[in-house]
């Protein structure tokens, strides 16, 4: 294909090009009609030179045509393997992140390793951020800016409760690039003939330390996700056991519900990873395959015509040189 098929029509003037010089050689043919040899600077021959004065201008008219065709803009079509994909962290924001089990607090720890994880990916892969407690936000949309993104971590502080099926719900939504409801009152069975799409390159990254504490069933829309390819890499912080933290003179026990994150991880083919160190949340990341995709994509190619014609101009500057000792 051509950028610019236009100037296709410079390509008129090859045949234009060689008639002229068939033209100029007949005429020179017949001024030397009556010589039996051409005195040549490297003593080649006639008959050499007969034979070999065709090829530096047959060379020169390639270039030409090469340099024509350039103006085009020529493309062809190529799949380079590269990694690509969209990631949502979805951050639990509720209360009990501020447990100090993981240094600072689970949740300093878990912004500090979605930072480094942000700064490694490749501006092929999108990533998102979703805060989820009772209810859920999309508070950064997919994007490969940098700083946005890290902002957008910046702003998350823990309030709430832990509404699993709302992060998932809302991670969806920013995978889709619209606004997901579930509507009151809707069954799993509704939930689950909801058709949002396919895609298979999306991976949802929860990162929770509580128990499921709204009535809506997060195995549904987990099943809603795996019907549309999205993976889910389900995060616990801190140990199985919980811990307990104080809100307002209150002390409160956090435990992990790791049977739900595992039946969630499962069901969408991603993996339940327990993270009891900032070190071992750190290491989670390195664990999330995006894989390699091939898409398909249309290279321009004017520069390797361009190299080539010049190639080909300095050949037969260089053979001309050699048989003849000039530069025609």
């Amino acid at each position: 294909m051509f950028t610019w098929p236009a100037a296709l029509l410079a390509l008129l003037l090859v045949p234009a090009l060689a008639w002229a010089y068939r033209a100029l050689t007949r005429r020179a043919s017949r001024e030397t009609a009556g010589a039996r040899a051409l005195v040549l600077s490297d003593g080649a021959t006639g008959k050499r030179a007969g034979r070999h004065r065709h090829i530096p201008p047959t060379l020169y008219l390639a270039a030409i045509t090469l340099l024509l065709l350039g103006l085009s803009r020529p493309t062809v079509p190529v799949s380079l393997p590269r990694l690509q994909g969209t990631v949502i962290l979805a951050f639990d924001v509720s209360t009990s992140m501020i447990a100090d089990d993981l240094e600072p607090t689970r949740m300093e720890a878990a912004k500090a390793a979605a930072r480094t994880f942000i700064e490694d990916q490749p501006r092929t892969v999108q990533v998102g951020v979703v805060a989820f407690s009772d209810t859920a936000f999309v508070i950064q949309p997919p994007s490969n800016v940098r700083a946005d993104l890290i902002a957008a971590i910046d702003r998350l502080s823990p309030q709430g409760g832990t509404s699993v099926s709302e992060g998932l719900f809302r991670s969806l939504g920013a995978i889709t690039g619209r606004p997901l409801q579930i509507d009151e009152g809707a069954t799993p069975e509704d939930l689950l003939e909801t058709d949002i799409g396919y895609f298979g390159s999306a991976v949802i990254v929860m990162l929770t330390d509580g128990e499921h504490t709204s009535a809506s069933d997060p195995l549904a829309v987990a099943q809603l996700a795996a019907n549309a390819g999205v993976r889910v890499f389900a995060v616990g912080l801190g140990g199985p056991r919980g811990t307990t933290i104080e809100v307002d003179g209150f002390r409160i026990a956090t435990e992990l519900n790791e049977p739900l994150l595992s039946e969630i991880a499962d069901l969408t083919n991603g993996e339940y990873i327990r993270a009891e160190t900032a070190t071992e949340l750190a290491a989670v990341y390195d664990r999330i395959d995006l894989g390699l995709t091939t898409p398909g994509e249309r290279l321009e190619v004017t520069s390797l015509l361009s190299l080539g014609a010049l190639v080909l101009i300095v050949t037969g500057a260089l053979l001309s040189i050699r048989w003849f000792g000039r530069v025609p």
